[in-house]
């Protein structure tokens, strides 16, 4: 099975401290990795990485064994990357949050946004400002991004934050059928995945001191 994803040797450095050194990585079509660790190991840095927003010291990236410098333009149409916050613009209303999503990420929708923020629970609250919203609600505003989104990698940095139960569930679902569908996630999370039906891989690093 050919790699959707892979890193070969990567190498981060923060300051005077290494965060990772010759990492390596693989992620298959209908695959879910799950890096773990402790804050500070570098988990949010790999996967900006593996985004192509950040550059390492050394090693490299590629998207279908192609290096991402090759590929950029067809890469990011086919990435979702969602960061460890929220990412939503606080002055747009929900419903607008979803319609400058899909404008910059040059997406149609297959169902409407009203339609998108009911799967995840915002029903009542689309016309609202995103800066009136609690944490859990802009998070879901930023998650709902998965349900109109064609990816096939997506990216993901602790989504769970903020979620409830519900949310976690709603969330848990959709992961299952992207990987279903043949899509991949890398993802961190302190969440626990052992319930998620699937392929699911785990990339441990460890605190370099």
């Amino acid at each position: 099975m050919s790699d959707i994803l892979s890193a070969q040797q990567l190498t981060s450095v923060r300051g005077e401290r290494t965060l990772f050194r010759d990492l390596n990585l693989q992620l298959h079509a209908g695959e879910l990795c799950q890096v773990q660790g402790p804050n500070g190991a570098g988990k949010s840095t790999l996967l900006r990485i593996c985004a192509g927003l950040l550059q390492p010291q050394a090693g490299e990236v590629r998207y279908e064994q192609r290096l991402l410098a090759e590929v950029r333009s067809e890469y990011h149409q086919n990435l979702l990357f969602i960061g460890h916050k929220a990412g939503v613009k606080p002055e747009l209303t929900a419903i607008e949050n979803l319609e400058f999503f899909a404008a910059v990420q040059g997406q149609t929708f297959t169902q409407t946004p009203y339609a998108l923020l009911a799967k995840v629970g915002l029903v009542g609250l689309e016309d609202i400002p995103a800066q009136q919203l609690s944490a859990g609600q802009q998070r879901r505003i930023a998650l709902a991004r998965l349900w109109c989104n064609q990816a096939k990698l997506w990216i993901l940095d602790e989504p769970f934050t903020s979620l409830d139960v519900d949310g976690i569930q709603l969330l848990h679902g959709q992961f299952e059928a992207h990987l279903e569908a043949g899509g991949s996630i890398l993802l961190t999370s302190h969440q626990p995945l052992n319930t998620l039906r699937g392929n699911v891989s785990n990339l441990v690093l460890e605190y370099q001191h």
